[in-house]
């Protein structure tokens, strides 16, 4: 599973489309009628600002002008009724930030996005440009009839919580929400009277029904559209005479990315300008529809970090595989890199980087597990490799540690049978560069990978040593930092 986070304008839109039409879990038939109203969502996306057209330029405020017009063109309601306005750049607690627009007009909400349509925004620790926006229309509601949901995905199955409280001083909701854990087998689904009575506690009864279905048929939606996390805060419950209306304001979701092939379609349908009702100049009704119609699911980096082309590279890789490939570029220019095998290795190994003093120097953090084939080993291997040995040589050399922890199921033979070919290919660059080569790994089957890459070092004249299981996960860090005395290396038995 590759959990990737997704814009809160596509969350909305797969979630409008799919919310009636997605076959649900339950067993027991709804008590209510569902019928969404026209999806209202207008996805405004400016240009970055570039030298020809810096962001306070009269050429700029012109593409910002031109990208409005063409918003009200496709988007005519937005002159019809009160709106929000907010970025939709993967930001959260954007209330927190001063950055939601409220009950406003449409000039209102273009004058609010003008102000900050390609400036830079500092949120927490990082620094980004605004240009991506979310407007909708704007639901009048009282604080007391906000809301908290959240499902999520763990080993054991997905929880859902709900909270009778939401908004922005929601607080700690993990300590605050009622939970219920939805088993991985969903013949076991919970029935109506669990789901109410677990979760709804604090809810008038007559509303129970209303919010049960609404429950279910989120959930349903998660589960057929492969949702890994999806947050709704606030849920807005409206009484009305069949009991409530329900209104989602704000949502951040994530989707298993490797499921694309499955669902690529789904989320595609929902987001065409049909499903959006969007306004088409040049519509085609004698095209036909096909399997794949609509825009493909865009997976956008975190705010603050535009992918560079060797990270989205892997996160390609990554996307088309059960196995993890990550790759998060911290430093280009620093001295010590990493080929970790695990999540959790990466961590440590990281970690011991920064204890040792040397955490300014750290190039790279990311991981190879879940069993990749040698291909995809050999293709992250490489672009790790590239990324090490470009720009002028250091006059103290690089660092490289290839580790991990005990593998389970990845074989460590197959994986350094593929990074011992990445560093023949890479020999005179790394020796160029004076690479020094640090390797750790335990599991089934190490001995034969660590043969492989001992021989893969002969061969091609690198600095390398290698060790086992006699040396701790983390223990070849300070070796390779010169913080501790070089120990004996490995030998085979």
């Amino acid at each position: 599973m590759s959990a990737k986070s997704i814009r809160e304008f596509d969350g909305k839109a797969v979630l409008a489309y799919w919310l009636n039409k997605s076959p649900s879990i339950s067993k027991e038939a709804y008590k209510t009628p569902s019928s969404n109203p026209d999806t209202r969502l207008a996805h405004i996306q400016f240009p970055l600002p570039n030298e020809e057209s810096p962001v306070n330029s009269s050429a700029y405020k012109q593409v910002v002008e031109d990208v409005f017009a063409e918003v009200a063109r496709q988007h005519p309601w937005v002159h019809d009724s009160k709106l929000v306005a907010k970025p939709d750049q993967l930001i959260k607690r954007r209330g927190k930030s001063g950055l939601l627009k409220l009950n406003s007009t449409w000039d209102e909400a273009k004058d609010w996005i003008r102000e900050r349509a390609g400036q830079p925004q500092q949120v927490q620790h990082a620094v980004g440009l605004l240009t991506t926006f979310l407007v909708e229309p704007f639901v009048p509601h009282s604080s007391d009839e906000e809301y908290y949901i959240n499902i999520n995905s763990v080993r054991e199955g997905d929880w859902i919580l709900f909270c009778n409280e939401g908004g922005v001083d929601v607080g700690d909701v993990d300590a605050k929400a009622k939970k219920i854990l939805i088993p991985v087998c969903l013949d076991n689904f919970p029935s109506r009277t669990e789901i109410a009575n677990t979760l709804l506690s604090g809810i008038p009864e007559k509303q129970h029904d209303s919010l049960v279905d609404f429950i279910i048929r989120l959930y349903s939606v998660y589960v057929d559209c492969q949702f890994t996390y999806l947050e709704i805060n606030p849920l807005v419950i409206l009484p009305s005479g069949s009991g409530a209306n329900v209104h989602y304001l704000d949502l951040a979701a994530k989707l298993d990315q490797t499921a694309d092939f499955e669902c690529g379609a789904k989320w595609a349908v929902a987001r065409t300008a049909e499903a959006l009702g969007i306004k088409s100049e040049n519509k085609d009704d004698s095209k036909p529809i096909t399997a794949d119609y609509g825009p493909p699911m865009a997976f956008p980096a975190p705010f603050g970090r535009d992918l560079s082309k060797e990270e989205a590279y892997v996160q390609e890789l990554d996307a088309k595989t059960g196995a993890s490939l990550k790759l998060t570029i911290m430093n280009p220019n620093g001295r010590v890199w990493n080929l970790v095998a695990g999540g959790g290795a990466s961590v440590v190994y990281a970690d011991a980087v920064a204890v040792n003093g040397a955490a300014d120097e750290l190039a790279n953090y990311g991981e190879y597990s879940g069993a990749p084939t040698d291909g995809q080993t050999y293709q992250y291997a490489k672009t790790v490799l590239d990324l090490m040995t470009r720009g002028k040589p250091r006059a103290d050399g690089k660092i490289l540690f290839i580790g991990g922890g005990i593998a389970n199921f990845t074989s460590p033979a197959v994986t350094f049978r593929a990074i011992s070919r990445a560093l023949g290919e890479f020999k005179d660059k790394l020796l160029e560069h004076k690479v020094s080569i640090w390797v750790r790994r335990a599991g089934p089957n190490y001995q034969e990978g660590l043969r492989v890459i001992r021989e893969a070092g002969e061969k091609y004249n690198l600095p390398l040593k290698v060790y086992g299981p006699e040396c701790h996960i983390s223990g070849i860090v300070p070796m390779g930092l010169g913080k501790a005395p070089v120990a004996p290396e490995w030998q085979m038995a």
